[in-house]
């Protein structure tokens, strides 16, 4: 990405969102570029889905293969049984790119548990089946939880929040008569939403950004810098909100992202 040079404002070389929409999040929806979020925070999961894609894990040394145990179980190569890495991730691949809120306690930030019929024990409750980290269902002295703390706790993946409120808005270049809309957060602030116009044009700081003629604080939200969420107003009144959408005008002063 080009240098900031004289232009003031953060360097967007290490320049780091904080928010995402939920439809960004929606685009990362492969096993090779997975996200989810969940609690009001976005997580990348990629580098969780690299390190278990195709990997056993090992649940037991008993020789003799898996006699007893259920279908998904495989025989491994020391002679034990092992649950395929594959199909761990199966029940979080099924989910990325959404938000899966719902798995988890929120007063707890932990998963929702429920009172296993067959043990009478407290466990996980996994709709979509034991994933990654979750113990069997049954007590075992060989289960391997030497992984430390679990994918969900910490924020070892954490990338963002997620944003709770969005809105559309349009960016017109005066230069070049060149008009874009943007989906952006409620809550990002200015600096923010050029980030987000970056990839329309890459020297957006080389512009004043105006609203009904008057410069904008890039520091602040569209809220803060007088650019009203009208989406409440419009709906009260029985009218379609995307008929109207507040326009950012940019006004070119000098190139000075190459300097």
């Amino acid at each position: 990405m080009l240098r900031r040079g004289l232009v003031a404002g953060p360097d967007f070389e290490y320049f780091q969102r904080r928010y995402f929409t939920p439809a960004e999040v929606a685009q990362h929806n492969q096993p090779e570029d997975l996200w989810v979020s969940y609690l009001g925070y976005v997580y990348d999961l990629t580098p969780l889905a690299e390190k278990y894609k195709g990997k056993g894990h090992t649940l037991g040394q008993r020789r003799g293969g898996c006699l007893g145990m259920p279908g998904s179980w495989v025989a491994s190569i020391d002679g034990g049984c092992s649950f395929p890495g594959d199909l761990l991730l199966k029940p979080i691949v099924e989910v990325a790119g959404q938000d899966i809120s719902h798995w988890f306690d929120p007063k707890t930030r932990d998963i929702r548990k429920h009172i296993d019929p067959l043990t009478g024990s407290l466990r996980y409750r996994t709709l979509r089946g034991r994933f990654l980290h979750v113990p069997p269902q049954l007590p075992r002295s060989d289960w391997a939880n030497d992984f430390g703390k679990p994918w969900w706790q910490g924020s070892h993946y954490k990338v963002g929040r997620l944003s709770a409120k969005t809105r559309n808005i349009r960016i017109i270049n005066t230069l070049t008569s060149q008009e874009h809309t943007l989906e952006v957060g409620a809550l990002e602030s200015m600096w923010e939403i050029l980030h987000r116009y970056l990839p329309y044009n890459a020297h957006a700081a080389s512009y004043t950004w105006k609203y009904e003629g008057r410069n904008l604080n890039m520091e602040c939200t569209l809220e803060e810098n007088g650019i009203q969420d009208e989406e409440e107003e419009f709906d009260s009144l029985n009218m379609d909100g995307t008929l109207h959408t507040p326009a950012i005008l940019l006004y070119f002063n000098d190139d000075l992202t190459e300097l």
